[in-house]
Formats: structure tokens, C-alpha cells, sequence
């Protein structure tokens, strides 16, 4: 069958776009609960006695499993079939939210939050491989990253204010059972309306590279979280910062002498992707920063409600929606650079704007304008570097590199809820040190705007590596990139013939 042919049955399927609303409410479900739970977890600490050390588990579970597993989730999909992989990974996802709603102390919830993200790691690529499958018409394929693009940036803002609504007006576990009937309900409507595809050949299963990566990860993450508790120079953040170090590279060397690498390093080599991926990493450490102390700053310093900080979150996710579309226009005429430049530039305005914060600063006057600011530079470089990653990759690596954008972000995340948390504490006791006492509030917010300005410093980095690595040339449907591999366009419309 030709590619003409092909193209035109797909075309012809209205059921590509229902297909689609699928996997965009899927991929919601993963992105809300990275955030959804932030506005409610002085409730849930409350309620199981969680201490102060440890609340900030039930946030990086999440994130650390999802991060730390999604490699793995990209290659299983790979080989089992991606819509296999989403329907599991969905109905997986559902229980485990049961589970953490029904908790009884912090040890089920944490291990709940785990779960989820354990099965989102599934899902998640799956979903994302299966939008580079459904749709092969360049215009056609930029309108459905712009959904993607715009779920995944404006998802963690709508986590916040639908976090707030349930825990006002319900309860903080109802942040986490709703989940269940909305994902075993878009599990039955993938079954029938997902097309199946998968990678060809044997499957094989990095086991030492998730081992020593996902480890690798989780302590770095702690090591970070020692710091806050026990200062930089302490035994216990040392050891956990070189065993960190240790795994990390013991992963890359791995990675770099095995059959069937987890991260095979030819996915990452492009230069375009490189670009994507980094950009992705850096970004994500700044906007989970970002959450974090606002939220704070609004509730603590504002003495704003859990339900009007959440809703204060509304212009960012309007921000990012509204971008996302625009962009999804501008894509295919001028390509991903002048987006994901022109993009994390934006935000490093907006995120300048929210180092200048005060104890008595006006919403209208300064958060609301950085929100706005932030969110549209968020959206454009979202759809850009979603797009951008799947630049020339090969059928079995499919999997992989749509992981890898979900990777990035949630690791960038992990470790920018911890780092920026150590440092934003250690600024305010210093300040607080410095000022006396009666200095708290003042201390806080402080706090939170030295831990802006080094998100303000990963956006700058975010944008220069953009300006350098990612390629000025629009996409191109035809064309083969310059290692000779076809570009993600004609990469789609192979795989549409295992559909």
C-alpha cells in the first residue's frame, strides 16, 4: 500500500480526533496529579500525622517513579504495543489513586503516589507515540502537539486549582479519587478507539540501567533533601550525593556498552533533540519551582485560601492553553527555534518578575503580569520542543525519545522541588539570622525569591542552549536530516503502516 494511500484512509478516519481526546484526557490525568496534591497536602499531612521531613514525599514519589521509570515505559510500550501499554498504564494509574484516597497512614500514601507514578510511566509515552502514529499531515500533526503541548504545560497549573476546589468543598483524598472513575472510563474508550502498533524485533529489557538510574535519581533527590535538613557538609548528604554521582555514571557506562541500552545514546546524540531535551530538563526544574513557592507565598504570606490559591493559577493555565495554539500555527511555517528561544526567553521575563516580589506585594500589580508573561512563553516552547524531539528517530526508538520529554521534565522537577527547597530554607534562616526574630514572613519571601532567580538562571540556560542546538529550518515532510535518518514527519507516515 502506498504512502499516498495511507495518508488518505488516515485522513479520512474521523475517529483520529476521538482518538486523540483520549489520549489528551489520559495525558491531563498525569500531568494534574504532578501538582493536584500540592494544595492539598497540609490537609493530608494533618490528617496522617506526616511530618514536616517527610510531606514532601507524597509530591516527589510521584515525580521520582514516573521520571525514574518512563525509559522503561517508552521500550515496554515499544514491544508490547503502545495501545496495550496505555489501556494497562490507565487502568493501573486508577487503582493505584484508590489506593493512595483510601490511605491510612503516610506509608500507603506514599506508596500509592508511587504506584501512580509507576503507571503513568506507562502510559505516558505510549500516548505520545500513539499521537506520532494517528497523525502524518505536518498541519495535522502541529494542531495535535499543540493539544499535547498545551495539556502538559497548562495540566500542573489546572492541578492546583482543581487541588483547591476538592479540598475546600470535599476532601484532600478526593484529589486523588477522582482519578479512578475518569481513567477506567478513557481505559474502555482507548480500547475501542486506539489503533494498536508496535516495535519490530525482540524485546529486551535494560534491568541494570533502570536499577542504577532510577537509584541514581532518587538519591540525589534525598541527598537534597538532607542538605535542607542536616546542612550541605553533613556524612549524610555527602554519601548520598557520591553514591548519587556513582550510579549516575555507572548508568551512562551502562548505557553505553549494553545490546539494548535503556537510553540509547543515538537518541540523544541529535542535535536538535539534544537541544529539546535539555530544554525540557531546565524547564521543568523552574516551573515546579515556581508552583512550590508561589503556593506558598499566596497561602502564607497573602493568606489566601486553598481555593483562591488555586484559582489565582487560573491565568497561567489560560496563558499556556492560548500559546499553545498560536504556536501550533507557527510551527510548521517557521520552525521550532524562534519558538523555544523566543519561548524560554519569555518565561525568564516572567520569572524575573517573581524574584521582585514583597511581604506586601499587590497580585494584580506583580503576580498576575509574571503569570501571564511566564505562561505564554511556556506554551510556545512547549509545543515547540514536544514537536522537536522525535526529530529523525527510528521506529524501535519511538518509545524512548516521546519518554524522554516526559523524562526530562518530571526529573528537572524532582530535583528543582528539592534543590530550590534546601536553598530557598537556607536563605530564609540566614536572613532571619541577619534581621531577628520578628523577621519570619520577611525571611520567607526572601526565601522564595532567591530560589526564583536560580529558576530564573535554569530559564536563561534553557534559552541559550535552544539558540545553539536546535536547527533554524522549518520541518520538513520529505526530507532526511543531516545523519541521513528520516525526520519525525515521514517517520509517522512509515509507522502508519503497521496501524
Amino acid at each position: 500500500m502506498s504512502t499516498t494511500q495511507i495518508d488518505s484512509q488516515t485522513a479520512a478516519d474521523p475517529r483520529r480526533w476521538l482518538a486523540l481526546g483520549v489520549i489528551a484526557v489520559a495525558q491531563l490525568m498525569v500531568v494534574l496529579d504532578a501538582s493536584i496534591v500540592n494544595i492539598a497536602l497540609p490537609s493530608a499531612q494533618k490528617a496522617l500525622n506526616i511530618s514536616d521531613a517527610n510531606r514532601q514525599w507524597v509530591v516527589t514519589a510521584y515525580a521520582l517513579a514516573f521520571g525514574g521509570l518512563l525509559l522503561l515505559g517508552g521500550r515496554v510500550a515499544d514491544f508490547i504495543g503502545r495501545k496495550r501499554a496505555f489501556v494497562i498504564g490507565l487502568v493501573g494509574f486508577g487503582l493505584a489513586s484508590a489506593i493512595g484516597g483510601i490511605a491510612q497512614n503516610q506509608g500507603e500514601l506514599f506508596g500509592a503516589r508511587a504506584l501512580q507514578g509507576g503507571f503513568a510511566a506507562l502510559m505516558a509515552p505510549a500516548a505520545l507515540s500513539l499521537i506520532t502514529v494517528t497523525f502524518t499531515e505536518p498541519r495535522e500533526r502541529a494542531k495535535a502537539f499543540a493539544v499535547y503541548g498545551g495539556i502538559s504545560g497548562g495540566g500542573a497549573a489546572l492541578g492546583l486549582i482543581l487541588g483547591g476546589v476538592l479540598t475546600e468543598y470535599a476532601s484532600w483524598r478526593w484529589t486523588l479519587l477522582v482519578n479512578t472513575p475518569i481513567a477506567i472510563a478513557t481505559a474502555v474508550a482507548g480500547f475501542f478507539l486506539v489503533h494498536e502498533s508496535r516495535a519490530e524485533g525482540t524485546p529486551k529489557y535494560d534491568i541494570p540501567g533502570v536499577i542504577t538510574s532510577t537509584l541514581g535519581l532518587v538519591a540525589l533527590v534525598y541527598g537534597f533533601t538532607k542538605a535542607n535538613e542536616s546542612g550541605w557538609g553533613s556524612g549524610s548528604t555527602i554519601s548520598l550525593l557520591i553514591a548519587a554521582v556513582v550510579l549516575l555514571v555507572a548508568f551512562v557506562l551502562i548505557e553505553r556498552h549494553t545490546d539494548e541500552p535503556l537510553l540509547p545514546p543515538r537518541v540523544f546524540t541529535e542535535r536538535n533533540r539534544a537541544g529539546a531535551f535539555l530544554n525540557s530538563l531546565l524547564i521543568g526544574l523552574a516551573l515546579f519551582g515556581m508552583f512550590l513557592f508561589l503556593v506558598y507565598y499566596m497561602q502564607g504570606t497573602l493568606h489566601y485560601s486553598a481555593l483562591k490559591s488555586g484559582l489565582a493559577f487560573l491565568p497561567f493555565s489560560a496563558g499556556i492553553v492560548f500559546a499553545a495554539g498560536m504556536a501550533s500555527g507557527l510551527l510548521p511555517r517557521i520552525g521550532p527555534r524562534p519558538l523555544m528561544v523566543g519561548g524560554t526567553v519569555m518565561a525568564a521575563i516572567g520569572m524575573a518578575l517573581f524574584t521582585q516580589i514583597k511581604v506586601d506585594s499587590n497580585f494584580a500589580v506583580w503576580v498576575l503580569p509574571a503569570e501571564i508573561i511566564m505562561s505564554l512563553g511556556m506554551g510556545f516552547a512547549f509545543v515547540a520542543l514536544s514537536s522537536t524531539a522525535l526529530i529523525g528517530v527510528d521506529d524501535r526508538d519511538a518509545g524512548v525519545a516521546s519518554a524522554l520529554v516526559n523524562t526530562t521534565q518530571q526529573v528537572g522537577g524532582s530535583l528543582g522541588t528539592a534543590l530550590l527547597n534546601t536553598i530557598a530554607a537556607s536563605a530564609s534562616a540566614h536572613y532571619v539570622l541577619a534581621h531577628g526574630v520578628g523577621s519570619g514572613r520577611a525571611g520567607d519571601v526572601h526565601g522564595y525569591t532567591v530560589a526564583f532567580t536560580w529558576g530564573l538562571a535554569a530559564l536563561i540556560l534553557a534559552a541559550l542552549l535552544s539558540f545553539v542546538l536546535v536547527s533554524k529550518q522549518r520541518p520538513d515532510t520529505g526530507a532526511v536530516d543531516s545523519d541521513g535518518e528520516v525526520t519525525a514527519f515521514e517517520h509517522a507516515e512509515e509507522l502508519s503502516t503497521i496501524l
